[in-house]
């Protein structure tokens, strides 16, 4: 295997557009500082709803198929290379959201066994070596099930990967030193949301959308991290536009299947949950690797 940049990032995603809504700035820093960024989508998002009618056609398998050529598109223009799907090509399928019969369908992510989809997981912690690892809280952000389900693999994975007595087979030990979860300040979001209204008459979109709508939305005072990433604003709204079955761009906006208006964020904001702060004095991280040894 070619040796690695000394700098390694893994975020763990749910389905293709996860990854430029909530770290593409950061995704987009990173790369073009030179760290490797191994991004693990979990389905194909088989069930999301489609936003072109000329692509209303699409469903199931074909979808997904679709799906996978956006993400392409998103993590090129992202500039990340390393981009994976979690047990292979249709090892997961996409569950629907939270009390839908899609969740009960054998063979969908929220019916995984996790320690089999950790083992996944953990075969890729130990080839790549990540010092970082970024995924959901708990609630998977929303709730969403995939979200959900996407957290309790990757924090399986990590507690399995340093296990020197687990899996041999899938390669040496191998210890992440800190864990993100993804979040959103709440002052941020009422501040974004404040400008979206006033400008609301001047965008392409019929309405705003509500905080509540925001994954990961935290007070204030949970936020430990925020990566400026305004430098690479135009490349996030780039992966954003690649997944137009999903999303509908006006920057500094951009819409759901809802199309209900939302703010993009260029600074992007996380928890730290695992690992020790790389600062103990007051004010947040400015990056993921601060404190952490390369």
């Amino acid at each position: 295997m070619t040796e690695l940049p000394d700098r390694r990032l893994l975020l763990v995603h749910a389905h293709p557009d996860d990854e430029s809504i909530n770290n593409g700035a950061t995704m987009a820093r990173y790369t073009a500082e030179g760290a490797h960024v191994t991004l693990v989508t979990c389905t194909l998002g088989e069930g999301g709803e489609i936003i072109p009618p000329e692509l209303s056609h699409l469903h199931g398998a074909a979808l997904g198929a679709h799906r996978w050529q956006e993400l392409t598109g998103a993590t090129r223009a992202l500039g990340v290379t390393d981009v994976r799907l979690l047990g292979g090509r249709g090892r997961y399928r996409d569950s629907g959201m939270m009390g839908l019969p899609d969740n009960d369908t054998p063979g969908c992510f929220w019916q995984a066994d996790v320690d089999e989809a950790a083992a996944s997981l953990v075969e890729v912690i130990r080839e790549i070596r990540p010092q970082v690892l970024v995924t959901y809280d708990d609630n998977g952000g929303y709730g969403h099930p995939d979200h959900i389900q996407a957290h309790r693999v990757a924090t399986r994975a990590y507690e399995l990967a340093a296990d020197a007595a687990y899996r041999p087979d899938l390669g040496a030990p191998w210890e992440i030193a800190k864990v993100y979860w993804n979040r959103v300040p709440r002052p941020v979001a009422e501040e974004g949301f404040a400008r979206l209204r006033k400008e609301l008459p001047e965008l392409p979109f019929p309405e705003s959308g509500v905080i509540e709508e925001v994954p990961g939305v935290v007070d204030d005072a949970r936020v430990t991290t925020e990566i400026d990433g305004t430098a690479y604003a135009t490349a996030k709204a780039a992966a954003l536009r690649a997944h137009a079955t999903q999303l509908t761009v006006a920057e500094p906006y951009f819409a759901l299947s809802n199309h209900r208006a939302q703010p993009l964020l260029t600074t992007e904001y996380y928890e730290l949950v695992r690992g020790r702060a790389g600062r103990t004095g007051a004010g947040r991280e400015t990056d993921l690797f601060e404190g952490v040894a390369v």
